[in-house]
């Protein structure tokens, strides 16, 4: 079963990953060592997704920078530049020039700043088999006290959505959808509009299966803030051998560096000890410095937050 083209949502500030996304935008902020991006790309990739669209609006260069055209992967990456930002909904009906050129009625939607091993065909097999305009890969929630729900009948089609904490047994959307195009094409491009705030609960309202289930064990990995960056990076340098240093990292024999990510141009000196941090690019660890579970990203002209501080050229944030 050959994929549809693929929209990748990469367009949004990043504000929980901050500061982190001062530097670079969330979709490009390194992952044991690969850009998300990345990964989200090379994974359509091997379920033979060929024609990719990223959309881009803070911070456009570094994702543009990780990606490329595609060449690497054996697939064709398109852009669709948004300003302003245009959300869930507003974001895939200005880049659907993009998706429908080839002709395809469908395409899927995923979200940039999570990961998961979903079953792409078995996720567009419900998808035509419902007859839904709309089809969303869920798993049980694993947190309703941090994530908001989705709530699915009995016949397996989305009745609506919950807010975190809600008492309501729910599921948890893993950022993985198939829609029709003619979803999107009503909507004015170029004007904010939301999908599962607005856009969704419309059509449900005019069909109770408009919008479909697919419910799987799939893995579902965050990257919302740097402490959930930091432990989805330990947790696949395990799986796949410690990347977490950058080639363009430069670390001093006597410096200690202990479960941390350095991004590139990264200098530490000696005697610096480091433990369970992240470090962007560009920073300089003097050897003086004994940081842990921060995250670092150089001061330059930002002002720091209540939970920030500013020490020897370095904004530095607890994870």
């Amino acid at each position: 079963m050959s994929l549809p083209p693929a929209l990748v949502l990469t367009a949004g500030l990043g504000t929980r990953l901050r500061p982190l996304t001062y530097v670079r935008a969330k979709a490009a902020v390194p992952v044991n060592g690969e850009a998300l991006a990345h990964r989200v790309a090379r994974w359509l990739a091997g379920y033979g997704c060929s024609e990719q669209v990223f959309n881009l609006h803070h911070q456009p260069s570094s994702v543009a920078a990780c990606l490329g055209d595609g060449a690497d992967l054996g697939v064709r990456i398109s852009y669709s530049w948004e300003q302003p930002v245009l959300g869930s909904a507003g974001g895939p009906r200005h880049a659907l020039p993009l998706l429908i050129d080839g002709g395809s009625p469908r395409f899927l939607i995923v979200n940039g700043d999570t990961l998961t091993n979903v079953d792409l065909h078995a996720v567009l097999d419900r998808h035509q088999r419902s007859g839904a305009l709309v089809t969303m890969a869920l798993i049980a929630n694993p947190a309703p006290e941090k994530y908001g729900g989705v709530t699915v009948t009995a016949d397996g089609f989305v009745s609506g959505f919950t807010r975190r904490n809600a008492a309501t047994r729910s599921h948890h959307f893993i950022g993985v959808q198939v829609v029709e195009a003619v979803v999107f094409a009503a909507l004015e491009d170029g004007v904010p509009h939301e999908s599962v705030g607005a856009l969704y609960p419309e059509l449900m309202r005019q069909s109770p299966h408009a919008v479909a289930a697919h419910v799987s064990d799939a893995s579902f990995r965050d990257i919302g803030t740097p402490g959930d960056c930091l432990a989805t990076s330990l947790a696949l340098a395990c799986d796949e051998g410690d990347r977490l240093v950058s080639a363009g990292a430069w670390v001093a024999r006597s410096a200690v560096v202990e479960r941390t990510a350095l991004w590139d141009d990264v200098r530490i000196d000696g005697g610096a000890r480091l433990t369970e941090c992240i470090v962007a690019d560009g920073c300089h660890i003097e050897g003086h410095l004994h940081l842990r579970r921060c995250a670092v990203v150089p001061a330059e002209s930002h002002v720091p937050a209540d939970d920030e501080r500013i020490e020897h050229g370095l904004l530095i944030r607890p994870l």
